[in-house]
């Protein structure tokens, strides 16, 4: 049976991850969940230590300030995550509710999310289809469709066990990322190396099929290098709602697909769905009150994400004892 084959592969080869509790935590489950949309385990594990050191419970962290939150989260990147993880908090504030409709209902959580929880912290028979699930259950029926996601979430709820549904979620993702990875699968370590269909057509790595995927555009902006004599820089927030919502960043012009043929880049930076290319620009005085003069010292005080970082870096070049301070603040 599928499901008895998986759980005993997972009893024996799971990781001992954080949040992997012996008595299962819906506030970890969440955190974690939530810090591992696009983001890989490696990554996530000391922001999660972090996080769970300055608030440990759910009640901690609906107390904490959105800046305070975006201030931990940078670096980690899909900063909306924050923002929704911040406003679910607030709503939640002592518990989590336990079913897949209720949780769908909470900011920040989709349909893989609610159900990964509701499995995970709650033992629900929850269908949780992510990048892993997919990839497992198309090459393990040869799904001749690409990204089949409908179709995997059909099959998987076919194949949910009566009990440890949370631990069969976890053991069905665990599958994907240890042993059936997306290159170089390790098929002869896999508990289902018999009944694979993609392993009996010798053609493991062409599943699932993809969709060709469109040129991503690239983006324009002049980044405006705005430092006062003791070295401080001046720094504005960027409009709560939309990309980077609620960080801090150097005035820029609007990010725009038009590239002006005197503008030399200086920096490149590629989002989810675009490519930026920033110019900068020199100026001694802030072109608006809208802002505040930040020292490198203090930058860990202030939500920074990675593009402004490399911004900064890249501007301060010609101060070179301000570039020594950044470095040692980042």
């Amino acid at each position: 049976m599928f499901s008895e084959k998986l759980l005993k592969w997972y009893d024996l080869f799971k990781r001992n991850l954080p949040w992997r509790t012996e008595r299962k935590n819906p506030y970890f489950v969440w955190l974690s969940e939530i810090m591992l949309q696009q983001t890989t385990v490696a990554t996530v594990i000391p922001y999660f230590g972090r996080f769970i050191l300055k608030w440990p419970e759910l009640k901690d962290i609906a107390k904490a300030s959105l800046d305070e939150v975006l201030v931990e989260w940078q670096g980690l990147g899909y900063y909306s995550r924050a923002r929704n993880l911040h406003q679910c908090a607030q709503l939640l504030a002592n518990a989590f509710p336990q079913s897949e409709e209720e949780l769908r209902i909470l900011p920040g959580i989709g349909p893989y999310t609610a159900a990964a929880i509701a499995s995970i912290a709650f033992d629900k028979k929850a269908a949780a289809v992510d990048g892993n699930v997919i990839r497992v259950l198309s090459r393990y029926y040869a799904l001749q469709l690409p990204m089949p996601r409908k179709e995997v979430h059909q099959r998987l709820k076919k194949l949910l066990p009566n009990k440890r549904c949370g631990d069969f979620t976890e053991a069905l993702m665990e599958l994907g990322a240890l042993v059936c990875r997306p290159k170089i699968p390790l098929c002869e370590e896999c508990p289902f190396l018999e009944t694979c269909k993609a392993y009996k057509l010798k053609n493991v790595e062409s599943f699932p099929l993809k969709h060709l995927k469109e040129k991503m555009p690239t983006r324009y902006t002049t980044a405006f290098i705005i430092c006062r004599q003791d070295g401080a820089l001046w720094l504005r927030k960027r409009p709560s709602k939309g990309l980077l919502g609620g960080m801090m960043e150097v005035p820029t012009t609007p990010w725009i697909e038009v590239k002006n043929a005197k503008q030399k880049t200086c920096v490149k930076h590629t989002f989810t769905h675009f490519h930026l290319e920033a110019t900068l620009c020199y100026r001694d005085k802030p072109p608006d009150r809208d802002g505040l003069w930040v020292h490198p010292h203090d930058f860990k005080k202030y939500a920074l994400p990675t593009v402004m970082k490399k911004i900064i870096k890249a501007g301060l070049k010609e101060f070179e004892s301000v570039q020594n301070s950044f470095d040692d603040a980042v």
